[in-house]
């Protein structure tokens, strides 16, 4: 997935980037939007139906500008910048946006540096 610089002993890695989602059948990539502020990443669940991601081993409640809501929660594995990372997603209809999945603080927190420049 290309080379990526450490500063400090963490990857830098820029607003978005390609993403490694492992399922049944093996990888999808896709590229995701990183979020900083938020605090638990996120996965389309249609995407999670056509990969049959999970099962939902939870449920969180959400606060999100379109007010709080209560999301189903699986986990998965991606990778990220060559670094594999099973991580909790919570799953949210992101069929109008553009970025089918969102890195949060719980999958950035395992040593990366977003550079807005990247």
């Amino acid at each position: 997935m290309g080379e990526y610089k450490t500063l400090n002993g963490k990857i830098l890695i820029g607003l978005t980037e390609k993403v490694n989602i492992e399922h049944d059948n093996g990888k999808k990539n896709v590229i995701a939007k990183i979020d900083t502020g938020a605090t638990k990443s996120s996965i389309d669940t249609n995407l999670a139906a056509e990969l049959r991601l999970g099962p939902v081993i939870k449920s969180k409640l959400v606060k999100s500008a379109h007010g709080s809501k209560l999301r189903p929660i699986i986990e998965a594995t991606i990778e990220l910048a060559g670094k594999n990372i099973k991580s909790e997603f919570t799953l949210a209809d992101r069929d109008h946006m553009k970025y089918r999945i969102l890195i949060g603080q719980n999958i950035l927190r395992n040593g990366f540096l977003i550079d807005p420049g990247k």
